[in-house]
């Protein structure tokens, strides 16, 4: 019988593609998503790409909710743990954030370790690795490092995945079974959308496109291709050594006023609409009083944070796409979807 993986989150950005490559590779996908009202939606996706989608179930999964859990673990070798809160906006209480976080977690890790499941891959983020309070940064930050909840730049998003991550690994070390979780640390993740939906990251690059940042804040990100985000995440269910690592996965860094230079190279018919010069750093403290995404980064104005990802190359053998190629393969299927 082909082995079974459960992929919760399928119908996101990165979830999407872990499930093209797992049909791909022959896998059975039990995917989950909030409302099976939307199976039509990601069936079209998936098959549109090329996914073999008789070998795919979708089944309904919520992470504020004990229903359907041991259920959906049945038959399952392999957990694909994707899904995570989404938000558009910074939300007032932290605990919108972090309680499903924290608790969807638990609730996948409690019912796959009940289920014996053999191998658990848990989506976290740089943001758990890359905000401490004391770092020297001229000292690249690696798997080793975990944000401190208290850090000036620690906002609730940072604290909801930092927490995730450590109820997982609290979780499977009660268990005594540490080396059976392996946890995926992705950077802000670019690369091709496969349908209209242009995700958090995504909207990034269509605000640019469409003209909204007339000049460029000092942001810097480090960035990853999502294809590469989905093939680690596979690599890692796959390979017995990366039991019990965390995996930083991380190409090189970008600021917004390079983005718009790798796209108006790559697509110079939007040279109007893109930013031309930066904005001054104290153009951005007053923009930020009237602006609450701008006002929650404020302090990551200039700050330039390194990446030390070789842990994936070295281990599974992984080279990462350059952000500049992620970056020219979202836009290029915004144009394409008709987004910008």
């Amino acid at each position: 019988m082909t082995e079974m993986v459960l992929l919760t989150g399928i119908s996101g950005f990165l979830g999407s593609h872990i499930a093209l490559k797992l049909l791909n590779r022959g896998y059975r996908v039990r995917g989950s998503i909030r409302n099976l009202d939307r199976s039509d939606e990601v069936l079209k996706t998936l098959e549109s790409h090329g996914g073999a989608i008789k070998n795919l179930e979708l089944v309904a999964l919520d992470l504020t909710k004990d229903d359907g859990w041991s259920e959906a673990m049945d038959g399952i070798k392999y957990l694909q743990h994707v899904a995570s809160p989404f938000v558009t906006k910074m939300p007032k209480d932290k605990m919108e954030l972090i309680r499903p976080a924290v608790d969807g977690t638990t609730r996948a890790i409690t019912a796959a370790l009940a289920a014996r499941v053999e191998r658990i891959i848990v989506t976290s983020s740089m943001a758990a690795i890359m905000y401490k309070k004391d770092h020297d940064r001229s000292i690249p930050y690696s798997e080793k490092d975990w944000s401190d909840l208290d850090a000036p730049s620690a906002n609730y998003y940072t604290q909801s995945k930092t927490l995730a991550e450590k109820k997982a690994w609290e979780l499977m070390e009660e268990a005594g079974r540490r080396n059976d979780l392996v946890t995926i640390n992705p950077s802000l993740i670019l690369g091709p959308l496969l349908n209209k939906d242009p995700g958090t990251s995504g909207a990034l690059v269509l605000r640019l496109l469409k003209g909204s940042i007339p000049a460029a804040p000092r942001f810097i990100f480090s960035m990853v291709d999502v294809r590469d985000v989905a093939e680690i995440h596979i690599k890692a269910m796959e390979n017995k050594e990366a039991g019990g690592q965390r995996f930083a996965t991380a190409s090189d860094n970008l600021s917004i006023m390079d983005m718009a230079n790798v796209i108006k190279a790559a697509y110079p018919q939007y040279r109007g609409k893109l930013p031309k010069f930066e904005m001054p750093d104290w153009v951005v403290r007053i923009y930020a009083l009237f602006d609450s995404d701008v006002r929650s980064n404020i302090g990551e104005i200039g700050l330039e944070r390194l990446i030390e990802a070789s842990r994936a190359k070295n281990l599974l053998g992984h080279e990462f796409i350059s952000s500049s190629e992620a970056l020219i393969a979202t836009t290029k299927t915004i144009i394409e979807q008709k987004l910008a």
